[in-house]
């Protein structure tokens, strides 16, 4: 990942840049990445965070060029510096989302299926909720390019956390990528994936081996909280990031209502929620 610095404004193709946000940590690994499609007219996907110098460098590299902004998502980290950016440009520039939240207000909503028709490029939207409910990722059609946004990222999972993250909502848009024909994803955070139907499946795999360790250990226990439940679905994890995993926990227990397989007493309460299996074979 040695390309991976903040500040520096990569080629990743002849119609693809990428800027690194300067905003690492734990749920944004190296930081957010800034894509800027186009030559002649930009549109700029994720701004990013509200952070001077990360503005400023997208600025830089597009300038008068740019056109449109677009957000995969409302999630901070991705749509923060939609605003500021369009003020340092002009008002003429487009703010493009699936709707408003987060301190995120678009001049345009967009759904699945909507089109940014431009001179040298085509870029399709697709409606992937699960990681958010309003997450669009971005089809190059050009360049067969994903930008995946949250939806896939390099070098992790993704968290999903309820109410707005839904683990069925989730795999299901995961699977809907299966018959397209991707060629290159360019993830919200981490490197470039050159090899997407295996990430995909990686990630669906993933995911139900998840589901199958929730519904054991719940089975084996019987009755119990999400925090309860933790330290027997996550023995692989770090104990620091527990407190990361026991929303994606609280997920894979709403899909096992959803399936059929649990209940509980308080679904949307992650803290008071006391869940147990149903009857049946829920940890076969």
């Amino acid at each position: 990942m040695t390309d991976l610095q903040a500040g520096v404004t990569t080629a990743l193709s002849p119609l693809v840049r990428r800027i690194l946000a300067p905003n690492p940590s734990v749920m944004t690994g190296p930081g957010t990445n800034t894509y800027l499609v186009g030559v002649d007219q930009i549109a700029v996907i994720d701004p990013g965070p509200d952070t001077p110098e990360h503005l400023d460098d997208i600025v830089a590299a597009g300038g008068d060029r740019i056109r449109w902004i677009l957000v995969t998502q409302t999630h901070p980290d991705h749509s923060s510096g939609a605003a500021d950016l369009r003020d340092r440009l002009s008002p003429d520039v487009t703010v493009l989302g699936f709707d408003e939240r987060d301190g995120f207000s678009p001049d345009r909503e967009i759904k699945d299926g909507w089109v940014l028709e431009a001179g040298e490029f085509r870029l399709k939207a697709l409606h992937t909720p699960g990681h958010a409910s309003n997450h669009l990722c971005y089809l190059l059609e050009d360049e067969h390019l994903l930008f995946s946004g949250d939806h896939i990222i390099s070098g992790s999972t993704v968290a999903i956390g309820p109410p707005d993250g839904d683990m069925g909502a989730y795999l299901s848009s995961l699977r809907r990528l299966d018959d397209m024909d991707i060629r290159t994803i360019a993830p919200g955070h981490g490197a470039v994936i050159d090899d997407p139907m295996a990430k995909v499946q990686e990630y669906v795999t993933h995911r139900l081996a998840r589901e199958e360790t929730v519904a054991a250990a719940l089975s084996a226990i019987g009755r119990a909280t999400v925090d309860e439940l933790v330290p027997a679905v996550y023995q692989d994890v770090a104990e620091a990031l527990h407190p990361i995993a026991r929303r994606s926990l609280w997920a894979h227990l709403r899909k096992l209502e959803d399936d059929g397989r649990a209940i509980s007493d308080a679904r949307d309460d992650l803290d008071c929620g006391v869940w147990e299996p149903t009857p049946g074979p829920v940890g076969a």
